[in-house]
């Protein structure tokens, strides 16, 4: 069922058992995932059901501390959020992503891998991905052209992509939600404010607001905040009329911890002779394909007290004019929506020819850092919010980790006599400067982290705001550390999780 709120009187009660704020990847699949349940589920979106500048231009906010994507388009304000332009790429955390790191600080999720796993399968279905099967010896033993390299295994080995469509959440999912009788989709319902009891305890309602300055009230039994990393905090920092601080806030956590992937070439390997690719080259298009990059084993990175890392290869040698994807992403959203939709040229079912020199193109998990938060803004969007700024801040064992992966792959390059890899000047330069052409993958992390204790994190286990009974956040917000994956796949597995948690709840 649909309506959109700018057709409602002004001041219209909305009631229902379960509230979902967000209908981006998260909020969608845990919507979905309740179509059968015969409770009222209300699902609120603040956009339509396509990109629109003046939509986007509430999500404007400045990046103040390093060069970053425009904040107005990096996040998508429309039902299908952010999925509207992601790329698809799959794959889930590793066992040590979720393990307390004596030299990573504020590492540790408060759940483990095998916890998650069940919710990774569902995931993959609703991210029309193949079977639930990231061992490179499954994607091997279908197909004998797909080949390892023969690195040591007890150093590296082929961590597994698979590779969405892209799911279009917006798209395929929006008629079995408009069908879905216990399913009321509210569009253009921007929520602007949670209101807490005057004790702070609970959520007594929200403010929803339109694009034309309609006021209307929100209730439930229980909320689910699912608006991205970004804007999960900006809400609730902004809700502070009774909580001064904001709600969830009391520990000066929200909106820190802000997490990113660094995405940077980084060196380039140069075999002794062209070795067959087939595992790790770009799946043909249209296909429901695999694809492997390097990584480190957990026990190599123990030793080595690095950060989690992979490594693709890019066709060709270094060329001295890499560049950000920074200042190439525009800030109109709807030509990089268009842009990132188009179709992308099939490669039939060979791979690219093998080559012998390849650049090397690092995703790296960032530190989790205090000073890396979200703040508010003293600019005020169009309907009265205060808006988000970024400060995007790094640590040395950011770098670091990123410099010892490649000496690592150069020894046993060397020692496997496969070839040579050379580093790139930025990168064993002796300092913390990073490259011009540093770039980010679109990955909000880390926001709300999750900690059991409530001064170390802002939601528990089960995804609760800390001392708050009926507030939850989904989505990538919640990471304690963000790993060396893109998102997508897991935050869809906690949202799922947090589903069948809530299903205790309103019973």
């Amino acid at each position: 069922m649909h309506i959109d709120a700018r057709t409602l009187d002004p001041g219209t009660l909305i009631e229902g058992d379960l509230c979902i704020i967000g209908a981006g990847a998260a909020g969608i699949s845990m919507a979905m995932d309740w179509t059968a349940s015969g409770r009222k589920v209300i699902l609120l979106e603040g956009g339509g059901f396509n990109v629109e500048a003046q939509m986007q231009a509430l999500y404007h906010g400045e990046s103040l501390d390093r060069p970053y994507y425009p904040l107005r388009s990096a996040t998508l304000h429309y039902f299908g959020g952010t999925t509207g332009h992601w790329s698809g790429f799959c794959s889930p955390l590793d066992p040590i992503d979720f393990e307390k790191r004596d030299w990573v600080p504020h590492s540790g999720w408060p759940i483990t891998r095998p916890q998650l796993d069940p919710f990774y399968a569902r995931a993959n279905q609703y991210l029309e991905l193949g079977p639930y099967e990231y061992d490179p010896a499954y994607w091997e033993k279908h197909d004998a052209d797909v080949r390892r390299l023969p690195l040591d295994s007890r150093t590296f080995y082929p961590k597994m992509w698979q590779f969405s469509p892209p799911t279009r959440m917006g798209t395929v999912y929006r008629d079995p939600i408009l069908k879905a009788p216990n399913i009321h989709l509210y569009t253009y319902a921007r929520v602007v404010e949670i209101v807490p009891t005057e004790a702070v305890t609970a959520i007594d309602s929200l403010r929803a607001m339109t694009i034309d300055g309609k006021v209307h009230r929100v209730r439930a039994r229980q909320y689910v905040l699912a608006c991205g990393a970004i804007h999960n905090a900006r809400l609730l920092l902004a809700s502070n009329r009774r909580a001064t601080r904001g709600l969830g806030n009391d520990h000066d956590l929200v909106g820190r911890y802000f997490m990113e992937h660094f995405e940077v070439i980084a060196a380039q390997v140069a075999f002794e002779k062209p070795h067959p690719f087939k595992l790790y080259t770009f799946p043909a298009a249209g296909r429901v394909r695999a694809r492997a990059e390097l990584a480190l084993m957990g026990d190599v990175q123990r030793q080595h007290r690095i950060l989690n890392g992979t490594a693709a290869f890019y066709g060709g040698p270094l060329t001295g004019k890499e560049q950000s994807r920074f200042a190439s992403f525009s800030a109109d959203a709807e030509a990089n929506v268009k842009q990132r939709q188009a179709p992308r040229t099939s490669t039939g079912s060979s791979p690219p020819p093998p080559q012998v020199v390849y650049r090397m193109f690092t995703r790296q998990e960032q530190a989790p850092n205090p000073e890396s938060r979200i703040v508010l803004s003293a600019e005020k969007d169009e309907l009265g919010m205060p808006r988000a700024d970024l400060r995007w801040r790094f640590t040395p064992l950011d770098k670091r980790s990123i410099r010892v992966f490649y000496e690592l792959l150069g020894r046993e390059m060397g020692r496997a006599g496969l070839g040579r890899v050379q580093l790139m000047d930025w990168l064993v330069d002796g300092d913390d400067a990073w490259p011009d052409h540093l770039s980010g993958g679109w990955h909000h992390m880390g926001t709300t982290r999750m900690h059991e204790d409530p001064k170390q994190g802002v939601v528990d286990a089960d995804c609760k705001v800390h001392g708050i009974a009926n507030l939850f956040v989904a989505g990538a917000a919640v990471y304690p550390t963000g790993g060396a994956v893109n998102p997508t796949l897991t935050l869809v597995a906690v949202a799922l999780r947090l589903s069948d948690h809530l299903r205790t709840k309103v019973a």
